[in-house]
């Protein structure tokens, strides 16, 4: 049988008694053969991250300011858990290295990844002590070239060569090594990669992502009471949907295991028994169900509408439009248009400050006849295999909209048949997000 890779976040491994489920997990199927932990999460809503905590002493280091008092706090914390675990990796030798790598390498100037690493090393010894497991340092399985990319190349080939035979390994998230041997991680939350890293390195027949929530859910439980679970998607809707924020997997995490064609389960470690959802690949046959997959959305976004006639006529008209965001450093999300009408949307976090003079720019570079700024937009996107061919879904989702009196400022379906994107103004935000999910869920 090929292994499976087991990711743990940070919920998951935030205390004794979640390793001890964690060991629980592993132990209930022999495949599981591949341990990905985090660093230590919240244990409860006042609690804070070990991840946190080491950034803090970082830059505390930096400054020149003394850490002791905040690494006593992440001391502690690895002491707690090892003690009620029963365990012992020389934990104490660990932590006093890593106090004074953290004051060595800002000394030299070095950035906060050697700091940020640590929370998954520490908690990487601790628990393939305690499963009786390999531990491999993931600075010698998980490679970067000289400008920080990911090296795929070397990255597989190591991981092939050190990790296939072992029966029981532990890799730490969230990092890897630079050619002169320095630590380098990924963005935040960047556990997710590493066991899609090394599921796809291993040829694993299926990624795990153990958290605290039991799968994806259809809408956000925040807006819409009780949503539904998702059962099954693809690797593209999960980009639709994850582009929205809705997702408990980190966005680079999709690429390794999608390459390989690697499902992805998404598990609740406190609910082990639940399916959760899983993620496939999705080769075109899946069936067109007559639902939707699931509903997200976002707020904070400017349209600026340009209006000029005979626009489709003009050769160049767009690429002009788009060389002023360019100039102005700023990138689009969508760009719904029309025979005389393009409408550029744009995140206020790319805007902010800029807005002014992108407008004069474009009066003055493609001297539309009408220019206008709408701010306060939210985006929806609706997202179901196959929406464009079930005759119907555009009509129930506008329907439902119109019933419920929200005023649709724009639609972009693009070229996709995944999902629909709707505009509208911010304050209709959650009052559409239901909506849609009586039409369709119920």
């Amino acid at each position: 049988m090929q292994p499976k890779v087991s990711k743990f976040g940070g919920t998951s491994v935030a205390d004794a008694d979640m390793i001890r489920k964690v060991k629980a997990i592993v132990a209930a199927d022999a495949d599981r053969r591949y341990v990905v932990p985090s660093a230590p999460g919240k244990r409860s809503k006042d609690d804070q991250k070990v991840t946190d905590l080491l950034y803090l002493c970082h830059e505390h280091a930096r400054q020149g300011i003394a850490f002791d008092e905040v690494f006593t706090l992440i001391a502690r914390r690895y002491s707690e858990i090892a003690e009620g675990l029963g365990v012992d990796p020389e934990l104490q030798k660990h932590l006093e290295k890593v106090k004074q790598e953290i004051a060595r390498v800002a000394a030299d100037g070095g950035g906060p990844d050697y700091a940020a690493s640590r929370g998954e090393y520490l908690n990487g010894l601790i628990i393939a002590e305690f499963l009786g497991a390999q531990f491999f340092d993931a600075a010698e399985l998980i490679h970067f070239d000289e400008r920080g990319k990911f090296d795929e190349d070397q990255t597989y080939r190591v991981i092939d060569e050190k990790l296939k035979g072992s029966q029981l390994a532990v890799v730490p998230g969230f990092y890897g090594s630079l050619p002169d041997g320095s630590i380098k991680t990924f963005s935040r939350g960047g556990s997710d990669i590493t066991g899609a890293v090394v599921a796809r390195g291993v040829g694993a027949s299926l990624y795990e992502n153990w958290t605290d929530v039991s799968g994806l859910l259809m809408a956000d439980p925040r807006i819409v009471d009780n949503p539904k679970a998702i059962q099954t998607l693809t690797y593209r809707e999960l980009r639709e949907l994850a582009y929205m924020g809705a997702t408990v997997l980190h966005d680079e995490a999709i690429f390794p295991v999608r390459h390989a064609g690697i499902p992805v389960n998404i598990r609740n470690t406190n609910r082990s028994d639940d399916p959760g959802t899983m993620i496939v690949p999705g080769n075109g046959s899946e069936k067109h169900t007559g639902t939707i997959t699931g509903i997200a959305g976002r707020k904070d976004f400017t349209v600026i509408a340009l209006e000029k006639a005979m626009m489709n006529s003009q050769v160049g008209y767009g690429r002009r439009v788009l060389s002023v965001l360019e100039d102005h450093g700023v990138s689009f999300e969508h760009l719904p248009s029309g025979i005389d009408t393009m409408s550029l949307v744009v995140a206020d976090s790319q805007i902010d400050g800029k807005l002014k003079d992108v407008l004069e720019a474009l009066r003055v570079e493609v001297h539309p006849d009408t220019i206008e700024a709408t701010p306060q937009m939210a985006l929806i996107a609706t997202v179901g295999r196959g929406m464009s061919h079930i005759p119907g879904m555009a009509a129930k989702l506008f329907g439902a909209l119109s019933e419920a009196d929200i005023n649709i400022r724009m639609i972009d379906q693009g070229s996709s048949e995944l999902n629909i994107i709707v505009g509208i103004h911010a304050d209709d935000f959650e009052t559409a997000m239901r909506a849609i999910y009586k039409a369709f869920v119920g």
